[in-house]
């Protein structure tokens, strides 16, 4: 596997990081009205899915529990319909998929997808 795929994958997982950071200890209605967090997790999704666009598909095959166009569906949305996004999906988003995300590529060394370090 290449070496652009760590370069992926390490991009994947600070955003990651950075969105839950931005979301830490912090109440959906508390999300809806702070626009500055808005805009950072927002930002860190599409970062998510234009990353996920860039993972060649040889790559994707070896991690099938990754929902890769759902990431990338995700991406366009936000991308396309910025105005008109639903924060209440986003905050699940956030809550429910980023969590089993983060355990899809943490769990695994990006050059070896068995999972064994």
């Amino acid at each position: 596997m290449s070496q652009d795929f760590d370069i992926y994958f390490e991009d994947i997982l600070e955003a990651i990081e950075r969105i839950q950071e931005y979301v830490q200890d912090v109440t959906r209605e508390t999300f809806e009205t702070d626009r500055m967090r808005i805009d950072a997790v927002i930002r860190n999704l599409e970062v998510i899915g234009k990353t996920v666009k860039q993972v060649p598909g040889s790559v994707r095959e070896k991690y099938p529990s990754v929902a890769w166009w759902k990431i990338a569906g995700l991406r366009d949305v936000l991308i396309h319909k910025y105005f008109d996004v639903n924060l209440e999906i986003v905050w699940g988003v956030v809550q429910s998929n980023i969590p089993i995300l983060q355990t899809d590529f943490a769990d695994r060394n990006p050059t070896d997808p068995s999972g064994e370090k």
